[in-house]
């Protein structure tokens, strides 16, 4: 650890090991937005929060927010808002530093300030969005959603089992303290800045501290459909069949090839299978249909569309092959890449050189609740390494030394940002 840093090791370790505690005794890290867990975890970080001296409330988004006012302008009028922030929802079974990490680093930001005696001129906020995670509604990032405004208003309608109880993510919002009749839609918003684990590799083998992302990927998901056709699995001849699940295996490992070839490109890239079905699923009958779906990430819309074209013409050339029909697969989803902005990553570069910390440029392959504070403000996220990569999952880890240089480098840049 660099010696002289602003922001105090013992405080962020402290925090998440507290947090940590906070999850069902039986699945460790367990604490799912909605959920007694979760509502247990956001009542000691508003503690903290408080104790720090920022003045706390939930906005109608469901957001845990720390605020600390700014001088203002000459005139005393509020200059805006930098915000700092992530979650601190998990997933089943998730681990200690997902999301909680950028909480806990933002809030020591707060606390840095109060122990040097400096007041922003900017009004300062911490924020602990609603449900980043996957929720038990079925949805992600409802609170950054909301906060910008544009979280869809059939959600509220969504359903899901709380402590025996069937509600709806209306309810869900409003006990967690929430107004689900509002949609924030802020403005004031001047600047955003996410610490986050980095969930990969990279930084751990590359030996670099800090990880500077210039964009969160574009996520687009394709279904495909393989209808064969169901025969006796004993009786029917080897070079009789229509087999769906043959012809689709062809089709896995042809999107993992096509795939690995594109990554390799200037652009990142990466597609999973990541669901799969077959009928009638039994071991005498030979599979007459597949259902697969792939998850596709990057950050170059034309490279996707690209991609998607060279599956449509393996799925074409299978088919032929196996005798099989494949329907043109078709994009269920498509949420398109979120460039992160240029004046704030020089700034987040510059106070990482200021502190002697390492950086190289990153993209992340997952979503963050940056990507949409992006639509409404200039914001850029750092990444600090992850143990093996391991997310989401018990053996996540990151070494608070890394979360505690990261902090460092949001306290410098929240200086710098004050400034423009």
């Amino acid at each position: 650890m660099r010696a002289n840093l602003s922001v105090k090791a013992d405080r962020i370790a402290a925090d998440i090991d507290a947090l940590a505690a906070i999850t069902e005794p039986d699945r460790p890290w367990t604490r799912r937005a909605f959920t007694p867990m979760f509502l247990k975890g956001r009542a000691y970080v508003e503690k903290i929060f408080r104790e720090a001296g920022l003045e706390t409330r939930i906005d109608a988004a469901g957001n845990l927010i720390g605020f600390r006012k700014g001088s203002g302008n000459a005139e005393g009028k509020s200059k805006g808002v930098i915000m700092l922030g992530s979650h601190t929802d998990t997933v089943p079974n998730g681990g200690r530093f997902d999301g909680i990490a950028g909480v806990i680093a933002a809030l020591e930001v707060a606390r840095a300030l109060k122990d040097a005696g400096i007041t922003l001129q900017h009004d300062l906020e911490i924020a602990d969005f609603l449900a980043e995670e996957v929720s038990i509604f079925g949805v992600s990032c409802i609170g950054s959603r909301g906060l910008i405004g544009v979280r869809p208003s059939e959600w509220l309608e969504r359903q899901a089992d709380v402590e025996g109880s069937r509600i709806d993510l209306a309810e869900g919002i409003r006990q967690v303290g929430g107004d689900p009749s509002t949609q924030v839609g802020r403005t004031d918003i001047k600047a955003f800045l996410e610490l986050h684990i980095e969930q990969g590799t990279i930084l751990e083998s590359e030996k670099i501290d800090i990880g500077i992302v210039g964009a969160i990927s574009g996520i687009t998901r394709v279904e495909i459909l393989v209808e064969g056709r169901a025969d006796h699995a004993g009786t029917t001849p080897m070079g009789s069949r229509y087999d769906a699940l043959a012809a689709a295996s062809c089709l896995v490992l042809g999107i993992e090839k096509i795939a690995t070839e594109i990554s390799h490109g200037p652009s990142y890239f990466a597609a999973t299978v990541g669901e799969f079905s077959m009928e009638p699923n039994a071991a005498n009958v030979v599979p007459s249909h597949v259902r697969m779906l792939i998850d596709a990430r990057c950050v170059d819309p034309k490279v996707m569309d690209d991609f998607v074209v060279s599956v449509a013409s393996l799925c074409e050339q299978t088919a032929a092959k196996r005798r099989v029909t494949i329907a043109e697969p078709r994009r269920v989803s498509n949420n398109p890449p979120t460039p992160m902005s240029e004046m704030v990553t020089d700034i987040l570069t510059v106070g990482a050189a200021r502190i002697g910390a390492t950086t190289r440029p990153m993209v992340s392959g997952a979503g963050h609740d940056a990507a949409f504070l992006a639509k409404v403000a200039p914001a850029a996220m750092i990444f600090i390494a992850s143990k093996d990569g391991r997310s989401h999952a018990a053996e996540e880890w990151s070494e608070n030394d890394d979360i505690t240089l990261g902090a460092a480098v949001l306290y410098e840049a929240v200086l710098d940002l004050d400034k423009q």
